[in-house]
């Protein structure tokens, strides 16, 4: 018995095969639901009705999603051209304390229409700025970037850290270690009243159309998949791999800061180390769980969301741990790789 790549992997394989990860990870984690003492279905049931069930709990597991789609883009846009981009969570921080800082003070007096989306294009230029450092140190000494990029989290984690408690702290906090809030009229506006759902949403949704276009329509997308499927091939075709990679990490990079953005003018306002309940890392898993197709990082990153909102509920009412969330959508990471896998390959006798 043998694995044999296929040549051609066909369609109704490549949407089944998220379809079944997520149904055998769900399978796996009824036992652990079973184990706890809990009935599975009525548990599912539960997780559903916590993340759906009403007004206010749809819009915040939407409202969850909305990072976490961005920073699905992020590394799917990465990991496609074989940029292994792990630094997400600190593109995240960096974006986010990038608008408290322009958005509190420096460009406070400009009107909303030109505020609001001036911050967006600076939270992802910050992003892009610090994901350019592990590439360059791949590119120049062939450093690793899984290794650079992951560190660098750290590092921007306790830049924001000393900044909310230096030169951006607020005042006005009772000694709190949070950024002064970005003005009134930078915060994104609410697609649905008294919620916290605002148009961030929309904009991902919206660039993750985009970036589908990008990789499946135009020429940086064409050059972007070959470096990935084959960087000598690639080379040797006339694809300027160097510049090719510095392109793919400023959208990467810019995508994770726009989420950072984003979670601050639409949700908290300001910034403090507790922001991020690690969406940059998540944002690995929706990528992964979406076999890095842009338009499955949306329904991925919903699924998400459904599974961390939902479980509050259900353990509550079933006295079930929540961390029954992490264990399945982390089985789901598994299951998805493994299918993955066999769409790649069939087994020979």
């Amino acid at each position: 018995m043998r694995f044999e790549r296929r040549e051609h992997r066909p369609l109704y394989l490549m949407i089944l095969t998220p379809l079944l990860a997520v149904v055998a990870a769900l399978a796996l984690a009824g036992i652990l639901i079973a184990i706890a003492g809990a009935p599975v279905l009525e548990a599912y049931r539960r997780i559903l009705v916590g993340a759906f069930g009403s007004r206010l709990s749809a819009t915040e597991t939407l409202t969850r999603a909305t990072p976490l789609i961005l920073t699905g883009l992020a590394a799917a846009v990465a990991f496609r051209a074989r940029l292994w981009n792990i630094g997400a969570e600190g593109q995240f921080y960096l974006g986010a304390i990038a608008v408290a800082a322009f958005g509190s003070n420096m460009l406070a007096g400009l009107p909303a229409p030109i505020l609001i989306p001036l911050l967006l294009v600076i939270g992802a230029v910050a992003g892009m700025v610090l994901i350019l450092i592990p590439l360059w140190l791949r590119l120049r000494f062939s450093v690793d970037e899984v290794v650079t990029s992951l560190i660098l989290n750290f590092i921007a984690v306790l830049f924001v850290s000393m900044l909310i408690d230096g030169v951006l702290k607020d005042p006005t906090a009772f000694g709190w270690p949070q950024s002064q809030a970005v003005v009134d009229h930078a915060i994104l506006p609410k697609l649905i009243a008294r919620s916290r759902l605002h148009i961030g949403f929309l904009i991902a949704i919206a660039l993750a159309a985009v970036v589908y276009f990008i990789q499946s329509r135009t020429v940086f997308g064409i050059r972007s998949r070959a470096a990935g499927l084959n960087p000598s091939g690639a080379t040797f075709a006339g694809v300027r791999l160097g510049s090719t990679l510095v392109k793919v990490a400023c959208l990467s990079g810019g995508l994770a800061g726009l989420a950072g953005a984003v979670e601050v003018m639409g949700v908290k306002g300001y910034v403090t180390t507790d922001l991020s309940p690690g969406f940059g890392y998540a944002g690995i898993v929706v990528a992964m769980l979406a076999n890095l197709n842009p338009l499955g990082v949306v329904l991925a990153a919903i699924f998400t969301a459904t599974m961390f909102v939902g479980a509050d509920g259900m353990s509550r009412s079933l006295g079930i741990p929540t961390y029954i969330a992490d264990v399945t959508v982390a089985l789901s990471l598994l299951t998805m790789l493994i299918a993955v896998f066999f769409t790649q390959y069939r087994i020979r006798r």
